[in-house]
């Protein structure tokens, strides 16, 4: 190839790599519940949550309906004990799915909770959530948890 031609490849290339590097929605979606416990759940950053809640969000858990202010108020407390776990959070993906300015999704969560190296505790949901784009990207409005017993046979 001739220097030109490979001037006007790298050139009409460009748009095409910009296209590439964006996250598609379910992508978004899916890092916006990822990056949601890490930052929320994990390490409590309260003030945070407008970057990942909407005003009215809600949280079904374990029988019990939290509102975003209870939810913050929980952040705010278990950033305050000093003996607090670490958590490390992993999600298998079920399903995704985007309609228009509303997603869905349906994934598994697992925490591994330790003190220092040592695990303490090991939990398993089947969590569903759904969120809306704002202006500011995507917000989950309703996180949706069911705790599964492991089995130890």
């Amino acid at each position: 190839m001739t220097k030109t031609t490979l001037i006007l490849l790298a050139i009409f290339s460009l748009p095409l790599l910009g296209i590439a590097q964006e996250k598609t929605d379910k992508q978004q979606v899916e890092a916006l519940i990822q990056n949601s416990f890490d930052e929320l759940f994990s390490d409590f950053n309260s003030e945070k949550t407008s970057d990942y809640y909407t005003e009215d969000f809600l949280l079904l858990e374990l029988g019990e309906i939290w509102s975003l202010e209870m939810v913050t108020e929980y952040f705010d407390q278990a950033k305050s004990n000093p003996n607090r776990t670490t958590r490390l959070n992993k999600f298998e993906f079920i399903k995704t799915v985007i309609d228009g300015d509303r997603a869905w999704t349906s994934y598994w969560n697992w925490a591994t909770f330790k003190q220092g190296e040592k695990v303490v505790r090991e939990l398993k949901w089947l969590e569903s959530a759904t969120a809306v784009r704002t202006e500011e990207g995507w917000r989950l409005d309703m996180l949706h948890s069911t705790r599964v017993e492991e089995n130890e046979d």
